[in-house]
């Protein structure tokens, strides 16, 4: 074995005395050589596949190519030149939150919203009346799908129902609306309002489903139907980020636990809605971390086959707690951000589409990492704030004509898509540069005018 393993930052990963290390007794020929077949790898090649090979320091160029590779060609025999988009927005409802993960800079202490609150404002509450709004105007320009993905608001219940349950036990996490500014309303009031003229709502967290049932013994399933009886069409994967206690213990101690996370989507599944799963690398895990997480993915997808798309998601520090805390000084590397979009390809042999996100990468690195397992480019996003909070530089907006001059940069096929997949409209660059055309109310018009901005509540 090599010298200890440091972060891509630089920060040595001992400092957190992490019991899962990359060390394998496989080897990187091994583990390669069972990639290229076809074989369902196990957790030790993913290991030496991330790592370029555990039996050495530092990430080998000519071993990276040639994982690249292979991964390419897997994707070129599961899914084809096809890339992938969908015209979305995002409303992420509320940034109130008490969670306290550390690799988030989106959040604002919840206190800051109460009614007698002095100091300055940062974040903001959307009603249910100002989601539609919202919603309703991006129906009409075009989108398919509304994803939302909120803080933690305290005044947040499931429905009515929930709310009284929470009002008459007076707990801690939970604080009535009429002690905050703006009234959020319940969960389901703000699925109701945003599914609107058919269009697709992707929402409710593992997290945020944890949260809608606090206080109760109601089961995931239980949570999630009620949720898809509201308007609730898909759900979100995220909140995943490393799905390993020993690491979850440093950068989200107060969040859903790895069991809780997995449960959560469980229950999701056996009420009929399809999701995502995401993994959030690059701060303080190791690549053995890395291998077990994305077993764990492959495992809920055998039980339960509900997983439409992996998105792995680069993680931006640069105003984020652990930035400031100086426990990371940077993201994942270039070779990192490669690798993990490769094995996530050859590893997930159940997963048909893994996600490229711009927003994340930018354009250019979006492109390397279609050419090296990828094969869906996420969406428009149409507003964004999770990851330009972070200090992300890559914009909150990408227009369909955009997105089509991207994939074909790479003489791929631009296609959009529905959340789920099932519907698809293949676009010939030589003779569209369009808006979208599966959204309810989409005609092929631009989602937005020349010269015209972001539109905001």
């Amino acid at each position: 074995m090599g010298d200890g393993p440091t972060l891509p930052t630089g920060v040595p990963r001992e400092q957190f005395d992490f019991e899962i290390r990359p060390e394998t007794d496989q080897s990187f020929e091994n583990a390669l050589a069972r990639a290229r077949a076809g074989d369902r790898l196990t957790i030790a090649d993913a290991i030496e596949l991330l790592t370029t090979g555990s039996d050495r320091r530092g990430i080998d160029p000519e071993r990276l190519e040639a994982v690249v590779t292979a991964a390419d060609r897997r994707r070129e025999e599961v899914v084809g030149e096809s890339v992938t988009f969908v015209a979305n927005l995002n409303n992420n409802v509320t940034t109130a939150c008490d969670t306290g993960c550390l690799f988030c800079n989106y959040r604002d202490s919840a206190h800051t919203f109460e009614t007698g609150y002095g100091g300055d404002e940062r974040g903001y509450t959307r009603t249910p009346a100002q989601s539609r709004s919202l919603v309703l105007d991006a129906v009409r320009r075009g989108v398919s799908e509304v994803t939302t993905v909120s803080g933690l608001h305290p005044a947040l219940a499931l429905d009515d129902e929930h709310r009284e349950i929470l009002a008459a036990e007076s707990g801690p996490s939970y604080r009535p609306p009429a002690a905050y500014r703006t009234d959020p309303g319940t969960y389901a009031e703000q699925l109701r309002a945003m599914s609107v003229d058919g269009l697709h709502v992707h929402s409710m967290t593992p997290e945020e489903a944890d949260h809608a049932r606090r206080g109760t013994d109601w089961d995931f399933e239980t949570v999630y139907r009620r949720l898809s009886e509201a308007g609730l069409d898909s759900v979100p994967g995220t909140a995943a980020e490393i799905l390993i206690e020993e690491v979850r213990e440093v950068i989200c101690p107060g969040k859903i636990d790895t069991q809780g996370w997995l449960d959560a989507m469980r229950g999701a599944a056996a009420a009929g809605l399809p999701m995502t799963a995401t993994m959030l690398y690059g701060h303080v895990e190791n690549e053995a971390h890395r291998a077990r997480h994305l077993a764990r993915i492959r495992e809920l997808q055998d039980r339960t086959g509900a997983i439409t798309e992996f998105v792995p998601l680069s993680f931006v520090h640069h105003d984020t707690p652990l930035a400031r805390r100086g426990l990371v000084s940077g993201g994942a590397t270039l070779a990192e951000d490669r690798l993990v979009v490769a094995v996530a390809r050859l590893f997930l042999d159940n997963v048909e589409h893994v996600q490229a996100s711009w927003v994340k990468h930018g354009d250019d690195l979006a492109k390397t990492l279609l050419a090296g397992g990828a094969d869906d480019l996420s969406g428009t996003l149409l507003a964004e704030s999770i990851t330009s909070r972070a200090g992300g530089d890559h914009g909150e907006f990408r227009s369909v004509a955009a997105l089509v001059d991207l994939i074909d940069d790479l003489d791929r096929v631009p296609v959009e898509r529905s959340t789920d997949y099932e519907r698809r409209h293949r676009i010939d660059p030589e003779r569209e540069r369009p808006g979208p055309v599966l959204g309810p109310l989409a005609d092929g018009t631009p989602l937005l005018a020349p010269g015209e901005t972001v539109p905001k509540p």
